[in-house]
């Protein structure tokens, strides 16, 4: 499996705090079965983007993982950091191959999120939209982010957000986004080795079980190796699909 969100890299954000942390977490990931993760420290404005220690700790930590460690972001939409963003489309992409992991605010959307998505669209970055199910305002707005899917955006959705972790409303939009169709990737956005960890396997199992292999498999491989290659996701989730099992019975 490919784990496009994680902080994985110590000491940049409130991800890992010590290299131990890192690595204890990088063997939670290999143990489920993830074979590559990206990194992505936050970029906002508590959180200093620095890409030359990133790249440091990458290859710090590669020596000590059989696990791949990709470059990426966890990108806020703020004014500088679109401007930055902007001007060097390839900073805060995924492997630096154009797609870009979009944090949108928790507690309102901007009237002008659709020119900001554009934007970035035409200046060769393509939005993935991260953990709507997890956002109270994106939560509300599922035709929206319907809309934004039509213009070339994807989203992703957290794994333990289908586990529980994140409460029941969590939970209940993650079961909407899948339902219709508004669902291209899922990932950990791990941060430690305790409660968030960077293990996909539970999600994986529990979805599979649901709604079988063929449509669960590229959510958790195919579509995000295609992210760390710069290539066109060619799967995207059926909406019409049908569950293998009622979901009551996993959502009560």
């Amino acid at each position: 499996m490919v784990d496009i969100h994680s902080h994985v890299l110590y000491g940049l954000d409130d991800g890992a705090k010590t290299r131990e942390q890192s690595v204890e977490m990088l063997g939670i990931a290999e143990r489920s079965g993830t074979t590559d993760i990206v990194a992505t420290p936050h970029a906002n404005g508590k959180y200093a983007f620095r890409p030359e220690v990133i790249a440091e700790r990458i290859a710090e930590l590669s020596a000590l993982t059989s696990v791949r460690i990709h470059p990426g972001c966890d990108f806020h939409l703020q004014f500088d950091t679109i401007e930055q963003a902007v001007a060097d489309p390839g900073k805060f992409t995924i492997n630096h191959n154009g797609y870009l992991l979009v944090e949108f605010p928790d507690m309102s959307i901007f009237t002008e999120t659709d020119v900001i998505l554009e934007q970035l669209l035409d200046a060769g970055m393509v939005p993935i939209i991260s953990h709507p199910e997890r956002n109270a305002a994106l939560q509300r707005r599922l035709d929206d982010l319907a809309r934004w899917v039509e213009r070339g955006c994807y989203v992703q959705v957290t794994a333990a957000s289908y586990t529980g972790l994140f409460g029941k409303e969590a939970r209940t939009c993650a079961r909407e986004l899948m339902q219709r169709g508004l669902t291209h990737f899922v990932a950990s956005d791990a941060h430690d080795a305790r409660m968030r960890t960077p293990s996909l396997r539970e999600a994986y199992n529990l979805l599979a079980e649901t709604w079988g292999e063929d449509a669960i498999r590229p959510l958790f491989e195919e579509n995000p190796r295609a992210v760390l290659a710069g290539e066109a996701v060619e799967f995207e989730f059926p909406a019409t699909a049908v569950t293998r099992r009622k979901w009551y019975q996993f959502w009560g």
